[in-house]
Order: structure tokens, then C-alpha cells, then sequence
């Protein structure tokens, strides 16, 4: 592929909602499209699933025990983009939220509500920051090593694994920081690496630009 790496993002509300991950995909050199619409993805060569509030838990098998602010037309509008991706054999980065839409899309499940949550959830606005140990020959122990620190706000996880997912990275505590696809090229991240890279880099952080350039590799592959 030669030319501008194209990237959709679905907009669910506000501009500003997406506004982080458009400026670290921007830094990386690729092209943000941003739509309410589905239309514009199929001129895109990856899909970003970004952050936001809890899925909707029936469509991974449970009732509704701890998730609020459910939104379930963006969970089918993002569903329906991840099979299309899927479908196309196209990259997909799943960022937090994201990550979690990815595992129940191929038929895991949630952990809605982590027993260790304050070791995870953002305190006074402001993320944690803990380490992750990531297994080797994956793609995160290529870009950062085995270990890293990394941004935290968020009180939901993976549980069960999805079909074909593999996970690559934990926290401390055991819960899941990352999965990857063993046939497709999706990544998955419960940290968020726009919060740790370009202009919002932070001391002691990870260098998540590492993962937006690494991403836009594959999507130019």
C-alpha cells in the first residue's frame, strides 16, 4: 500500500469525545476519518476502537450486574465495523473499551466489574500509572521489552477470551492488558497509549507513539 495510511474512527457523540486519538494518529503520520456514518471506512486501510463507557453486557451473555452509560447503537455501529475489518483482513487497534468490544465480538466476555478495580480506575481525573508484563514474541515485548508502565482508567476487563485471541500482557493483579489475534491482524490494548504519547507523554511512561507507529507499519503492510 503506498500513499496516506487511512484510519476510521466511528464518531459516537461530540468531536472532542475523539479528540486525543486524532492527534496521536495524526503524529504518527497517518490520516483520522472521522464519521457518524459507516460509509467512509471502506476507503480506509485500519480501524481504530477507541475508549469511552461500558458496552452493552447482553451482547456477551450477561446481565447488567455494574455497567453504566450504555450506549448500545454505538456498540452495534462499532461491532459491525470490527467484522467488516475482520472480514477484509484489515488492522484493527482496540484502545481500552475497544479492546474489551474486540474479545466479546469473537465470542468472549466482560469482567464487569474488576474485584481490584482502584488499582485500575482514574483517580481525581487523572490516570493511574502501574505495570504491565508483556509475554514474549509479541508485539508489545517487540516495541517496549517484557516490561512497561502504563496509563490506567478503566474498571471493566477481559474475561474469557475470544475466539482465536491470544492474551499478550498483564497487570500485576493478573487482569489483562492486551490481546492479539492469532490470524488477524488486530491488537488490543486496555491501557491508553494516546495518553502517553507525543504532546501528553509522560515521565515514567511508556512511550505509546511506539504503538501508533507500529500500527500504522501494519496498516501500510
Amino acid at each position: 500500500m503506498s500513499g496516506v495510511v487511512r484510519i476510521f474512527l466511528y464518531r459516537y457523540g461530540a468531536a472532542a469525545l475523539l479528540e486525543n486519538y486524532v492527534k496521536a494518529l495524526t503524529a504518527a503520520g497517518m490520516e483520522p476519518v472521522v464519521s457518524n456514518t459507516l460509509a467512509p471506512a471502506a476507503g480506509c486501510a485500519g480501524l481504530l476502537l477507541p475508549g469511552g463507557y461500558d458496552s452493552d453486557p447482553a451482547l456477551y451473555g450477561q446481565e447488567n450486574v455494574a455497567c453504566r452509560n450504555i450506549d448500545r447503537d454505538r456498540d452495534e455501529k462499532e461491532l459491525a465495523l470490527l467484522r467488516r475489518f475482520c472480514g477484509a483482513r484489515k488492522p484493527v487497534l482496540g484502545i481500552c473499551r475497544g479492546c474489551q468490544l474486540m474479545n466479546f465480538a469473537l465470542g468472549g466476555d466482560l469482567i464487569q466489574d474488576l474485584p481490584t478495580k482502584e488499582r485500575h480506575v482514574d483517580l481525581e481525573n487523572r490516570d493511574q500509572l502501574h505495570e504491565i508484563v508483556a509475554a514474549p514474541d509479541t508485539f508489545l515485548a517487540a516495541l517496549y521489552g517484557c516490561r512497561a508502565v502504563v496509563t490506567s482508567a478503566h474498571h471493566q476487563a477481559v474475561g474469557c477470551l475470544g475466539e482465536g485471541l491470544r492474551a499478550v500482557a498483564w497487570a500485576p493483579d493478573g487482569v489483562v492488558e492486551a490481546v492479539a489475534h492469532t490470524a488477524l491482524p488486530l491488537w488490543g490494548v486496555q491501557w491508553h497509549p494516546e495518553r502517553q504519547a507525543f504532546e501528553r507523554a509522560r515521565t515514567g511512561a511508556a512511550d505509546g507513539a511506539k504503538l501508533f507507529d507500529a500500527f500504522c507499519a501494519l496498516c501500510s503492510a
